[in-house]
């Protein structure tokens, strides 16, 4: 086994555990998508960082009371994570050139899941390290062999000491999921918020010691995460609550492991249909309530469970239901219906469809808006989110305003191109920022409507019809433009007289 103690180990670089976990991947490279072996990378990182720091531990013990191993038990029992006799990544290593890899690693997360209660519960469920994606037994058994070596290098020692915090290993973490967003085209939105979004939204949201805060759409839950690293920004507290709802399995086991790997062991992600089926309710059966409530939700949704909204126990839709083929508003309706009376604030990403088509989607913009629940509309720019070109919005809600005037803020100009994904910048990031504290109007930026604007407007929400960032086209001068006409005219001329001598000369012509 590679030495692990760490004690005569530096500190870990973040760009040095990136580079060696996206290394790690090269195992997969070209024989099964990007799309199928994420889960496993993931899920080997977090078996990995779990191990080490538990083999840490049980040596401190050790040599503190080698003479007791039944206190030394009791103790390591006491562990954020219980790894039980077979269950390390440890285990697995020793075994790596045995058959039956795949089998052994499943059962290890499934012993794993047992061990630790409702903590870890169906975690693992949707990953299968024994998958025929992974070829017949013999190539199955080499894939993995290679990637318990990968994760079995000094590199990759995640002890506590070595490691320093846990935000090094999140932080690798979030990296993985980036990149295998990138490579995941339409299907990325499933599962990854971009982080300068996810700033934006836990910046402007900002919440504060005590809050409860929730994401009914969670994806991998990195927008929930942002959200408490801003607790911690703005109080330096840890007194706070992370809720979520995941439809898609891997992916919900994705934000459960990037809990535990950013230290947010006070949260609470369910499995399922936020909209068909909502999970995050108190004990009476009743929708909870929160104090922040954000998400990027997914585009105009098909098939979002317009059949049973009419009907809908929690009343979710009591200003319309939305159209069959679009949920945006669905999650919306959704959204109000759990934010706090008094403090409730709200963030979520959608198309911008949203702002403008009419029908029943026109009927409950209307109603928000006569509410006086819609605060602020922020246009982005086109390309920012994974798997998606087309431009978005971020609608921001309150419960308790001050007025009713709306703010329109058009960042759609403003940005980092890149080559598949644009970027918002710090820079472009603080201005929407200091423009939305300001509450004023910026010339071809921002603009704050009253109600009565917005309703000669029929309610439509089109920030082009309140920011004007037409620009005006230089005049054009007549006379300078015919003299240059007459040059140009006469250097031709001149060139045509040259050229026919040449010509002349050569022989051709007359």
């Amino acid at each position: 086994m590679p030495d692990s103690t760490a004690s005569h180990i530096s500190q870990i670089n973040q760009d040095d555990i990136n580079k060696a976990v996206w290394n790690a991947c090269d195992t997969f490279r070209g024989v099964i998508s990007a799309d199928t072996y994420k889960d496993f990378i993931l899920t080997m990182l977090f078996l990995k960082y779990i191990s080490d720091v538990y083999k840490d531990e049980y040596n401190k013990l050790v040599e503190q009371y080698g003479d007791n191993p039944e206190l030394i038990h009791a103790m390591m029992s006491k562990q954020r994570f219980v790894l039980p006799e077979g269950a390390s990544f440890w285990d697995l290593y020793e075994q790596r050139h045995q058959a039956g890899n795949g089998q052994r690693i499943d059962q290890a997360l499934h012993a794993l899941e047992e061990a630790n209660g409702t903590k870890l519960k169906n975690v693992f469920q949707d990953i299968s390290f024994n998958t025929d994606k992974l070829g017949q037994e013999k190539q199955k058994n080499e894939l993995l062999r290679h990637l318990l070596e990968d994760f079995g290098k000094d590199i990759l020692n995640l002890s506590a000491e070595r490691v320093g915090s846990l935000d090094v290993i999140g932080n690798a973490y979030e990296f993985l999921i980036k990149h295998f967003a990138a490579g995941s085209g339409a299907t990325a939105g499933e599962f990854y918020t971009p982080p300068e979004v996810s700033d934006l939204l836990a910046t402007i949201l900002a919440p504060v010691e005590g809050d409860q805060i929730c994401d009914p759409a969670c994806g991998s839950g990195s927008l929930l995460i942002k959200c408490g690293a801003m607790v911690r920004k703005n109080s330096g507290s840890k007194k706070y609550a992370l809720f979520g709802q995941e439809a898609i399995g891997s992916t919900w086991a994705l934000a459960k492991m990037n809990m535990f790997l950013h230290g947010e062991d006070n949260h609470r992600i369910e499995w399922g249909d936020t909209i068909r089926n909502p999970l995050l309710l108190d004990k009476d059966g009743h929708l909870l309530q929160f104090d922040v409530v954000t998400a990027n939700p997914p585009f105009s949704l098909d098939k979002w469970g317009h059949e049973d909204a009419s009907s809908d126990p929690y009343g979710r839709f009591h200003r319309g239901v939305p159209p069959k083929t679009k949920g945006d508003y669905a999650f919306i309706s959704h959204m109000i219906e759990t934010l706090k009376p008094s403090t409730g604030r709200m963030g979520v990403v959608v198309p911008h469809g949203v702002l403008f088509r009419a029908s029943s989607e026109g009927k409950i913009r209307q109603q928000l808006i006569e509410e006086n629940l819609l605060d602020t509309v922020i246009g982005l720019p086109a390309s920012l989110f994974f798997g998606t070109g087309i431009p978005a919005a971020i609608l921001l809600f309150k419960k308790n305003r001050g007025d009713n005037k709306v703010l329109f803020i058009d960042a759609s100009n403003e940005f980092k191109s890149g080559k598949n994904q644009n970027q918002l910048t710090p820079e472009n990031i603080q201005k929407i920022i200091e423009t939305y504290k300001a509450r004023e109007n910026v010339d071809k930026y921002a603009y704050l409507a009253t109600f009565d604007e917005i309703k000669e407007n029929d309610f439509n929400l089109n920030i082009p019809r309140y920011v004007d960032t037409f620009e005006e086209e230089a005049e054009i001068d007549l006379d300078a433009v015919r003299a240059k006409r007459l040059e140009l005219k006469a250097e031709l001329e001149s060139l045509e007289t040259e050229m026919a001598g040449f010509l002349k000369e050569l022989g051709y012509g007359a």
